[in-house]
């Protein structure tokens, strides 16, 4: 397996211009026509024949033509975030107010790199590689279009992997179990009915009531939840009036919850509908619950963990590999695909002290990588496919 890195080694110069690029070009959710371009000129390039997805979800498949059976499914996210980027790179984002601080472009750079390694030695192995570029993850959405196309029938893994400030690189997290907890959206609506605040009797403050169930929601967390069992309420937006001199007539606020269980997930929900709808009633309003499922809880399959870290480190290179990284109470709609097909999702090392800005967290302004592991993602994405469609070490 260490002739992959070698072959790697070779085409760092390739994964560092594709990233940069792509770091340039950032493209919103549901957004990336112009990154789902660029990966079918790559795959194009590659001989890999490929097929959209909805509108700009990509996936490529790649036929063996030597000996073993089996499909692998190897994923990378495509989309950017709403961020200003701050770091001041000389590659930094070309679009205002939008940027990948997150990570995928690295993700979407190592599995080119993959599939142009993999379609380099497609007469080593049988079976198929299919590669999926999925759009939307950062909003919870592109990962079921790829599942209700297919894209998981008859496969056998299912393999991702994100970036991870917080592990030097040259070092892949591989935790089996629970990794990631399931995320959802809250949005309540708050009815009441607007009046002169000199004479608040006459109307129903749904700014008051929206104030209350902010305050109240996070008891549900400290009185309602056992405190060795992680969950977060989190409100992060609330909307409500329109003068200053006003009841407010109607109001807004939109969070999210952070569980790790289904029996969780369902629970803090009904707390929820039913703190929101009891606070309303009496200051003499109403409210109204709606909810948007961004992605179930991330579970790794202990096996397909092991076979993961023995393709890591059978790489060479000082390659580390951590089984113990901690609970992220993030989330990733890969997760979706581990309901379906056994998998493993992991963290690859990005940061470097050397490079203050690879250590700063996920989803700020300045955001960035060591692109040196780049190299190694690719080479994880590849051997982890080789090893399991051929059953040994290539």
């Amino acid at each position: 397996m260490e002739a992959i890195q070698k072959r790697l080694a070779e085409e760092q110069t390739y994964l560092s211009a594709l990233r940069r690029e792509l770091h340039r070009h950032p493209e919103l959710s549901l957004q990336e026509f112009r990154t789902a371009e660029r990966i079918e000129e790559e795959l194009n390039r590659f001989g890999i024949p490929h097929t959209r997805v909805g509108e700009t979800g990509v996936l490529g498949t790649l036929r063996g033509t030597g000996a073993g059976t089996g499909a692998v499914v190897l994923r990378a996210d495509i989309d950017a975030l709403p961020i200003q980027e701050t770091g001041g790179a000389e590659y930094a984002s070309q679009t205002p107010g939008v940027m990948h601080a997150c990570g995928h472009d690295a993700h979407t750079a190592c599995l080119l790199g993959a599939a142009k390694l993999l379609a380099e030695r497609r007469t080593a192995f049988g079976g198929e590689v299919r590669f999926v570029f999925q759009p939307a993850e950062e909003v919870g959405q592109g990962a079921k279009p790829f599942v209700e196309a297919g894209m998981l029938d008859g496969a056998d893994r299912v393999f991702g992997l994100h970036s991870a400030p917080d592990l030097p690189v040259g070092t892949v997290g591989l935790k089996p179990g629970l990794n990631n907890a399931a995320v959802d959206l809250f949005h309540i609506s708050v009815h009441g009915e607007p009046a002169h605040v000199a004479e608040p009797q006459l109307g129903v403050d749904a700014l008051y009531i929206a104030s209350q169930t902010v305050v109240a929601l996070q008891a549900l967390v400290t009185r309602l939840t056992s405190p060795v069992e992680p969950v977060i309420i989190g409100v992060g937006k609330l909307h409500a009036g329109t003068t200053y001199n006003a009841l407010a007539g109607s109001a807004v606020l939109e969070g999210t919850t952070r569980t790790v269980s289904q029996e969780s997930r369902e629970r803090v929900r009904e707390q929820i509908a039913r703190t929101a709808r009891n606070i309303a009633e009496i200051y003499g309003g109403t409210a109204e619950v709606q909810w948007t499922d961004i992605t179930p809880a991330l579970v790794n399959d202990p096996q397909a963990c092991r076979e993961a870290a023995a393709a890591a480190e059978a790489l060479g290179g000082g390659v580390r590999v951590v089984t113990d990284r901690s609970l992220s109470l993030c989330g990733d709609n890969f997760a979706e695909y581990l309901l379906h097909t056994p998998g493993a999702y992991a963290y690859l090392g990005t940061g470097n002290p050397v490079l203050p800005n690879t250590l700063s967290s996920l989803h700020n302004g300045n955001f960035d990588v060591d692109e040196r592991a780049l190299m190694l993602g690719a080479g994880l994405y590849a051997g982890y496919a080789l090893s399991r469609l051929t059953g040994k070490e290539l």
